[in-house]
């Protein structure tokens, strides 16, 4: 094993908490491959960039010779993970469940070296709890211990309803956690009560309890909301690299640094480097554009990353688009905001009719895209680049 001082520097990067670091290094100086543990519940076919950060950190605990586990929610993923949500998320069916873990599974392997991942399913040890098993997990934990998690606690103060099995969540990813027997879990910050319960089960079992590795949540394109689907400020790891390249490319100059740290494999030294050249004068798209190109080459290649870069060369730079585009927010609505009406509120046109008009004129670009539908309708979630003619441009989030 390396030296313990650096590998605890790597595991530490970009991690938000971890309880307890004394437990980690005890468990480190044993000098054993750990068993590191990362559950996913499949509840979405798609892997976004805000996935990977904790992928990014189990890749490397692979490299410093630990067993990582990726578990695979297919019991969890049919009750359905309450955190942060402020209603009963609906339930899915064990066949989307099912299809949804196999595009998991070809995803993740874009990050984690398959031959050093062991892909478990919960249901292996769940299912056969059965009803007594069950109960005997619910006496593990009291209703004011639930009630204790912030989501639930606010859900219940509003009003609104929690469903009986909600509480039984955090109960059995605890157990996942006794049945792997897991040194590490990792997980979001949105997860801190769930990693915990982990920790509460295992001591209730004889076993040492593991670690818990929280990695921070990372902001989505619209730079205020956590990068998620639903959202609709996410980038898939399997979008074409022309989508990616142009996403990447609209995210703050302030958001880079938080992109870099979370999503990068470059020496953090190269990372504060580059934050030097650009107070002395260099133009952070350059920067921004280095942290595109290495992220398209990991989910697609190097010589898809280089056109992807040429391409957004041929539709944005050789098309003048300064470097100074005003930035703003408008508010879209339930319904979403109309493309005249949209243009109209950016100042880009002077009348919703004038929008139209430009729209039928060709006259209107969204990412250097030519729009065509005059009755386009966009959400909430969006951060694009809008163009007017040759002149007028205007990077608007939709909120």
């Amino acid at each position: 094993m390396a030296d313990l001082d650096q590998v605890l520097a790597e595991i530490k990067r970009g991690t938000d908490e971890i309880l307890l670091e004394s437990d980690l290094l005890e468990k480190l100086k044993e000098g054993r491959p750990l068993r590191i543990k990362l559950g996913a519940d499949p509840t979405a076919p798609d892997i976004h960039l805000g996935h990977t950060v904790i992928l990014n950190k189990l890749r490397a605990f692979q490299e410093l010779g630990h067993e990582v586990i990726f578990l695979i929610g297919d019991f969890t993923g049919m009750v359905g993970d309450p955190s942060g949500k402020n209603s009963t998320r609906p339930p899915l069916t064990r066949e989307d469940v099912l299809a949804n873990a196999e595009t998991y599974k070809e995803q993740v392997f874009k990050i984690l070296d398959p031959a050093k991942t062991r892909i478990e399913f919960n249901s292996s040890w769940l299912e056969p709890l059965g009803a007594a098993g069950m109960i005997r997990l619910g006496s593990k934990q009291t209703v004011a211990r639930m009630m204790e998690r912030d989501d639930f606690k606010k859900r219940y103060a509003s009003g609104q309803a929690i469903a009986i099995h909600e509480f039984m969540y955090p109960l059995l990813q605890g157990y996942d956690s006794v049945a792997l027997k897991a040194d590490v879990e990792l997980g979001g910050t949105d997860q801190k009560f769930n990693l915990l319960m982990g920790r509460e089960l295992q001591k209730a079992e004889g076993q040492k309890p593991q670690t818990v590795i929280m990695m921070p949540l990372l902001v989505g394109l619209d730079g205020v909301k956590k990068m998620s689907k639903s959202a609709h400020n996410y980038i898939g790891v399997s979008e074409p690299a022309n989508e990616m390249f142009g996403k990447i490319m609209s995210i703050s100059d302030d958001l880079m640094w938080s992109y870099f740290e979370l999503l990068s494999f470059r020496p953090l030294a190269e990372i504060a480097q580059f934050k030097e050249d650009i107070a002395n004068g260099q133009n952070p798209r350059d920067v921004k554009i280095a942290l595109a190109k290495e992220i398209i080459a990991r989910f697609h290649d190097q010589e898809q990353a280089e056109a992807a870069h040429q391409e957004f060369i041929n539709r944005f730079q050789k098309g003048a688009m300064p470097d100074d585009i005003e930035e703003m927010d408008i508010a879209a609505g339930e319904e979403g905001i109309a493309i005249a009406n949209l243009l109209k509120s950016a100042g880009l046109v002077g009348s919703t009719s004038d929008g139209m008009r430009m729209v039928k004129q060709g006259a209107v670009k969204m990412d250097g895209e030519k729009l065509a539908d005059t009755r386009q309708v966009f959400e909430a979630g969006l951060t694009a680049i809008f163009q007017v003619g040759k002149r007028k441009f205007a990077k608007i989030t939709l909120v």
